[in-house]
């Protein structure tokens, strides 16, 4: 029985657990500090832990959990943290390892919910046999989304670390985007964040990626043989913060900026935290 479980259990319908039950994929939710709160036996499956193991945040010595690419993911209450902060659902393949096997390949996404006031993250997973195709580009700008984005940060870090070169991620966070929506409407933002993209294709180059990382954010990754993303990051703001006429209104677009390198040495995750650590 695919029942929910919960840490501190609150009087909920007598047809929940009924309902979860036939439910074919599996939830857990997290709590800011990143605690499961709840979840079901699905989950637990899925991820080849027991549901105490799950609940209690253990795990067995020879269990791991990678990306992809065989880098191990950050702890999930890290995960679910992340999710928090960036305010917008992603996808995340992982895949469970035992005795440094590959042993299940999952599609999880993260959502940020909130639930009686606190800020929270919800995991649903799915094994990837069961998932159809995903769309791997944004439909409101024509970048790729946050799932190739990560795809494409990878390549990069492995780049640099069999060249000797330097990988940079730029997160671009425009300012302001809530009151240029509340003032003129979404079709005004999304018409904004379309013109945005446009101009960071045409001034970056060929091979940068550029990505829409959360509703208002843009990424971009590079290559370069050395020294700091500084330059690249300055690129970006001359690129975007540029006076744009969007259905006969002037908007005068500014960032927020958050920039790291590695030699290809970090990971994806941590790539992402640091960058939008130093967001500012």
């Amino acid at each position: 029985m695919s029942a929910v479980h919960l840490t501190h259990p609150p009087a909920v319908d007598a047809r929940w657990d009924e309902l979860v039950e036939e439910i074919p994929f599996g939830l857990i939710l997290h709590d800011h500090l990143g605690t499961v709160v709840a979840t079901n036996t699905k989950a637990a499956d899925l991820l080849d832990l027991t549901a105490d193991q799950l609940r209690a945040g253990t795990r067995p010595p020879d269990w791991l959990l990678c990306d992809d690419a065989g880098a191990p993911l950050p702890r999930m209450a890290e995960l679910a943290g992340q999710t928090a902060r960036a305010g917008a659902p992603t996808t995340v393949p992982f895949v469970v390892t035992r005795r440094g096997i590959a042993y299940r390949r999952l599609w999880v996404d993260l959502n940020p919910v909130t639930c009686r006031g606190q800020r929270m993250a919800l995991l649903v997973v799915r094994p990837v046999e069961d998932e159809p195709v995903r769309g791997l580009l944004d439909p409101t700008t024509g970048l790729p989304h946050r799932a190739l984005l990560f795809d494409r940060i990878e390549q990069s870090l492995a780049r640099a670390r069999v060249h000797g070169a330097r990988t940079t991620l730029v997160l671009a966070d425009v300012r302001g985007l809530g009151a240029i929506n509340a003032e003129h409407g979404f079709d005004h933002g999304d018409e904004l964040l379309s013109r945005l993209a446009t101009r960071l294709r045409r001034e970056l180059r060929e091979d940068q990626t550029v990505a829409r990382y959360t509703g208002g954010t843009f990424a971009v990754v590079t290559d370069h043989p050395g020294g700091s993303g500084e330059t690249i990051a300055a690129q970006v703001r001359a690129a975007v913060e540029v006076p744009t006429r969007v259905n006969r209104h002037l908007i005068r677009p500014t960032l927020r900026i958050g920039w790291v390198s590695s030699d290809g040495g970090a990971t994806v995750h941590q790539m992402i935290s640091e960058a939008e650590l130093r967001l500012a």
